[in-house]
């Protein structure tokens, strides 16, 4: 076997990676076709097929699982030796703060790909309500916060929008004559105060069955039929569903998903922002996938 050159490999991680041809060519900056190309020849040179393609998702194969690995080592080890060479080596501790949805889904992906470009770098993540964390943020306690954005509130990157969603147990039917049950975080939650703005618009009775600050606790209180409760489409917490629209579920607003740093020349923190822009542009969560070209 011929050396693996490295653009191939990081064809082979962005699609893994994002679950998406489409998705790679962003991340990557090419064209669709070229990180389709690149794949095969990935594929001719290791003479294994590394995904199952189908017209709805891009699967990895045992093989494709085991090269993953390999190339994600090897990369890495090819990044920090340029780094290295280029005399650059980002150090220091970081606070980070992040909305609980966001910790207890996507943050490992997010982690991962920080980490490996940045092993010098020390992190302190706090975890909670987006209105509390906004709250340390101004008050110098926190570098970097991952957010929803209140109606009121301006500034920050968007990294995403999306629309929010009732989620529960799959098998849950409200009863459309009966005061819906709601599973809800305690004020000053954002998604508490749209899901009742948007139910008292809707002329929708409705009682607080359950609160938690915890998204484990509420998510648990959910998968046990308790009730349901609003959330972020594209972090749905395991075992749970978006609820069809019936029992009187009025529509939700959107959410915004921002990203607030210290602004001008801090290095570490641009770095960790730069990771999480770049996992909310790939479309990693979210439920379309597609196959790309074969």
């Amino acid at each position: 076997m011929d050396f693996l050159a490295p653009d191939l490999l990081q064809a082979l991680v962005a699609v893994a990676e994002t679950g998406s041809f489409t998705a790679a060519a962003r991340r990557l900056g090419l064209r669709q076709s070229t990180v389709s190309q690149r794949v095969r020849r990935l594929e001719a040179e290791t003479g294994r097929r590394l995904f199952d393609r189908d017209t709805h998702r891009v699967a990895l194969t045992p093989a494709g699982e085991a090269v993953l690995d390999h190339a994600r080592r090897i990369l890495a080890l090819n990044e920090r030796l340029q780094l290295h060479l280029a005399g650059v080596s980002l150090r220091g501790r970081l606070r980070f703060g992040a909305s609980e949805d966001f910790v207890l889904s996507a943050l490992p992906d997010v982690l991962a790909a920080f980490i490996r470009r940045h092993p010098e770098v020390d992190l302190e993540l706090t975890a909670g309500l987006s209105e509390t964390l906004r709250q340390s943020f101004d008050a110098g306690a926190l570098d970097v916060i991952l957010v929803k954005r209140g109606a009121r509130d301006r500034g920050g990157r968007l990294a995403w929008q999306e629309p929010a969603a009732w989620v529960g147990r799959p098998d849950l039917d409200p009863d459309p004559g009966e005061p819906l049950p709601l599973l809800l975080y305690p004020p000053p939650s954002i998604t508490r105060a749209m899901a009742l703005d948007a139910l008292d618009r809707a002329g929708r009775s409705w009682r607080v069955a359950f609160t938690s600050g915890s998204l484990s606790a509420l998510s648990a209180a959910a998968r046990a039929g308790i009730g349901v409760m609003p959330h972020s489409a594209r972090l749905i917490p395991p075992g749970l569903g978006i609820l069809p629209d019936k029992g009187g579920l009025p529509k939700l607003a959107d959410l915004d998903f921002v990203v607030l740093g210290p602004g001008g020349r801090q290095p570490v923190a641009e770095a960790l922002i730069a990771a999480i822009l770049q996992w909310s542009a790939s479309g990693r969560g979210r439920p379309a996938l597609d196959a790309g070209p074969r």
